[in-house]
């Protein structure tokens, strides 16, 4: 399973949940204990919580986080102990999805749902002329080189719950936009400090090379995102630049 720092996912997840009406099929309002799976730093325990009128359980394989420790393959907990068990970008993480989705399902009385983005269609649009096309060209060879299915998205989670068991089985897609613009965020700084020494590619060489990507590739890929880079730094300074990423993803619901 791929590992994720822990602002890593926070800055993903940021502003995901500022619209609540992708949890509508959840049924929050009604339910009574809830299990967050890989709860990473807890921003979508954070709104099921404040959603529901239950418990919520966060579970999470890092032991350093203040959750119940443990696997999504094995989770330790009594048969029907909840009834939702929710996950959010963690499928596309598992090289058996399905697995884990019937796993989720042994201790759900009621509900599973995943939230899952489909990375293959993220967009992104900026004041710097070429960021768009280096951020899709770097992407294009991370998803050739990573070892999961980080485009799961709704039809590949479908169809893992499917293979689980589940019915009564809907997925809808919705859009999270992450901006930056003027006042820029310390997080905001720090990313295009890392786009201008390359810091962010060199994080993900592996897996760049581990698919089509030769190093010279790499290496003439790493030195347009630096320049790239660079243009953002100076376009911070000047109070112009503006980045939008738009990220799809869904929510799918079954029954157990």
């Amino acid at each position: 399973m791929r590992q994720f720092s822990a602002d890593y996912l926070r800055d993903t997840r940021r502003g995901m949940w500022d619209d609540r009406e992708a949890l509508a099929d959840l049924e929050l309002g009604g339910r009574e204990r809830v299990l967050d799976v890989g709860c990473g730093t807890g921003e979508l325990a954070r709104v099921l919580a404040e959603e529901s009128p239950g418990e919520v359980v966060g579970c999470d394989a890092d032991r350093a986080l203040p959750v119940v420790a443990g696997d999504a393959l094995r989770l330790p907990f009594r048969d029907d102990a909840f009834d939702l068990v929710v996950c959010q970008a963690l499928l596309i993480n598992l090289p058996d999805p399905a697995a884990a989705v019937r796993e989720f399902g042994r201790v759900s009385s009621d509900l599973v749902a995943a939230v899952e983005p489909d990375n293959a269609a993220v967009s992104v649009e900026s004041t710097v002329e070429t960021e768009t096309g280096l951020a899709a060209r770097a992407r294009r060879a991370y998803l050739d080189g990573v070892e999961t299915d980080v485009t799961l998205g709704g039809e590949g989670v479908r169809e893992a719950f499917e293979e689980a068991g589940l019915s009564g089985i809907t997925t809808r897609r919705h859009y999270h936009i992450r901006r930056i613009e003027p006042p820029y965020a310390e997080r905001d700084l720090q990313s295009a400090r890392r786009k201008a020494s390359g810091e962010g590619l060199a994080d993900d060489r592996e897996t760049l090379l581990r698919g089509d990507l030769s190093t010279e590739e790499y290496d003439d890929l790493r030195t347009d995102w630096r320049e790239m880079g660079r243009s953002v730094v100076e376009q911070m300074r000047d109070g112009e630049y503006r980045r939008a990423e738009v990220v799809p993803f869904y929510v799918t619901v079954g029954s157990v």
